[in-house]
């Protein structure tokens, strides 16, 4: 276990104690704008800091009550359970994103969506938990990249603009524990990864530190209800085993389902989401905004 973590429930009482409220300015861009590719600083991750595995008292946890968007965005789908409520999902988070993404874009995108709370030159990594500076993306074993969640060899569907480059699933990665993690499905288990407390890896499977777990659910899950066969794209789908290889599922769902009640969304994730509906995308992960609907659908 990484011993410099704070967790969760520690931070937000930090927090309340302190009266810390960071208010997040929001900037509309036009969807269709690109990113060019920032030259690749190798510049080392800073150490872990108390505030920078999901920062939840920088961030004001009113700003995103997502009730508002039930009378709106979610209107279609409300009642609704099973089958039906994931088709109407799919149809409110599919029709939303009219901002599509280049992969290169994606890089500028992270930046913002994962920015550290506490520390706006940095990013947060997904895995490792590790505030990284910002330039120090690219190739090199101290940098971060673009780790698609969903992993793209599950439906080969590759980094073109579409469900390769879905900021609701991309996230900065410590470019060996990405390496580490590859096209796993996600379990249980394993030995510890390298640089990256608390997550663990064998053959077959890949178990994010507990910070995450719910995170890595619920992008998951977001990528099965929005890609469903339609947009030249695989159908893609949970089941409840590893070792999928390039079939379009990744597991295990019984797994991921326990850790989305685990680990419910905290207020990093849900500004990313907000981020993302703001200023990229468009749409939103409904996971995020209704945790409940998981039990709903599968």
């Amino acid at each position: 276990m990484d011993t410099t973590r704070v967790t969760r429930r520690a931070r937000t009482a930090l927090a309340l104690a302190t009266g810390t409220v960071l208010t997040a300015v929001v900037v509309q861009i036009p969807a269709s704008a690109t990113a060019t590719v920032p030259a690749h600083h190798h510049a080392a991750a800073a150490p872990i800091a108390p505030h920078s595995s999901h920062s939840v008292g920088a961030f004001d946890a009113t700003s995103h009550d997502t009730t508002s968007y039930d009378d709106t965005y979610y209107k279609d789908a409300l009642g609704k359970t099973g089958p039906a409520l994931k088709e109407s999902l799919h149809k409110i988070i599919s029709t939303t994103q009219t901002g599509k993404l280049t992969y290169d874009a994606v890089w500028d995108a992270l930046k913002d969506t994962d920015q550290d709370p506490a520390n706006s030159a940095n990013v947060i990594l997904l895995y490792s938990g590790r505030s990284a500076s910002k330039n120090a993306n690219g190739g090199g074993p101290d940098d971060w990249n673009r780790e698609h969640v969903w992993a793209k060899s599950h439906g080969d569907f590759g980094t073109d603009t579409g469900p390769g480059t879905d900021l609701h699933h991309l996230r900065p990665a410590n470019v060996s524990v990405n390496s580490a993690r590859g096209d796993k499905d996600f379990d249980k288990g394993g030995t510890e990864v390298p640089g990256a407390p608390g997550n663990f890896t064998d053959d077959d499977s890949f178990e994010p530190r507990d910070a995450v777990k719910g995170d890595v659910a619920r992008m998951i899950l977001y990528m099965a209800v929005r890609y469903d066969g339609g947009d030249g794209f695989p159908d893609l789908e949970p089941n409840d085993k590893v070792g999928n290889g390039t079939e379009p599922h990744i597991g295990k769902l019984s797994v991921l389902k326990q850790w989305s009640k685990q680990d419910p969304p905290d207020a990093f994730e849900k500004h990313r989401n907000q981020v993302i509906f703001d200023k990229y995308q468009h749409n939103r992960n409904p996971f995020i905004d209704h945790p409940e609907w998981v039990d709903e659908i599968w």
